[in-house]
């Protein structure tokens, strides 16, 4: 406390003002610009010297060479086409067969999977064992479906209900 910080004002009738400082003393102390310091010994970055011994300012970006083409060369273009992932649901869909690249409607087919046969297991424990018990592997909206193409009898894709 006995040294005052710029933080703290120093006890006293000077230490409080009186009003804001003037318009003058407000622009010279926003205008005081420091001269910039005198270079130095030893190479100035950004200054290159040029074939007659000058100062060369580097230019602003530096470019890369263009390749040379030859118009008599044999250019190959290949085409790559990039198929994004498909989504099987369980209805038909309308896709790119990547077996034969033709444009198909899946065909389907059921199979028993996980929720078929939970569904078997959970009749069973209520009670329904004289057969009631096979009903989900009947019903296809319980059962996995498999995507065919119909040209090439590919599998494209399995739907598994869990």
């Amino acid at each position: 406390m006995s040294v005052p910080g710029p933080y703290q004002a120093a006890p006293g009738p000077s230490s409080v003002p009186t009003a804001p400082p003037s318009y003058e003393e407000t622009v010279r102390v926003t205008n005081y610009m420091p001269t910039p310091p005198a270079p130095g010994p030893g190479p100035t970055t950004g200054l290159m010297t040029g074939p007659d011994g000058k100062g060369v300012n580097p230019p602003l970006y530096y470019t890369q060479p263009m390749p040379v083409l030859n118009p008599s060369a044999n250019t190959t273009v290949q085409t790559v086409f990039v198929q994004q992932p498909v989504s099987f649901f369980d209805r038909p869909i309308q896709m790119c067969c990547p077996s034969c690249n033709k444009m198909i409607v899946t065909r389907l087919s059921y199979s028993a999977g996980a929720l078929t046969w939970l569904s078997c297991g959970s009749l069973c424990l209520l009670g329904c064992i004289l057969g009631c018990c096979f009903i989900p592997f009947c019903v296809d909206a319980l059962q996995d479906v498999d995507h065919y193409c119909p040209n090439c009898k590919a599998l494209l894709g399995t739907y598994k209900r869990l």
